[in-house]
């Protein structure tokens, strides 16, 4: 997959799957935006080319306070620099 067959990857497929994994996961569990673009790519060596999409998705899955977004516990926005960030289910009280 180039940069350019990352619109060959719906965002709903992006999504579906972020929410996927963290059903498998404990309760207050999260997942790293990685393990979703490898889910979604067949050949292994092509998920760094969904990273973007697969930030973008999770991003505005915070905004609509569906998913938090974390850096070493605290939260960001999924699309700035600054290190490996982790997805997880929001608290109820979150969600309000």
């Amino acid at each position: 997959m180039n940069v350019s067959s990352r619109a060959l990857v719906a965002n709903e497929a992006v999504e579906a799957q972020i929410f996927e994994l963290l059903a498998r996961r404990a309760p207050g569990a999260s997942i790293c935006p990685s393990e979703v673009a490898r889910a979604l790519v067949s050949a292994p060596s092509d998920w760094r080319a969904l990273m973007p999409k697969v930030r973008e998705v999770a991003q505005e899955l915070a905004l609509r306070r569906r998913l938090l977004v974390t850096r070493k516990g605290d939260r960001v926005d999924a699309m700035d620099r600054g290190g490996p960030i982790r997805l997880a289910l929001p608290f109820e009280k979150e969600r309000k």
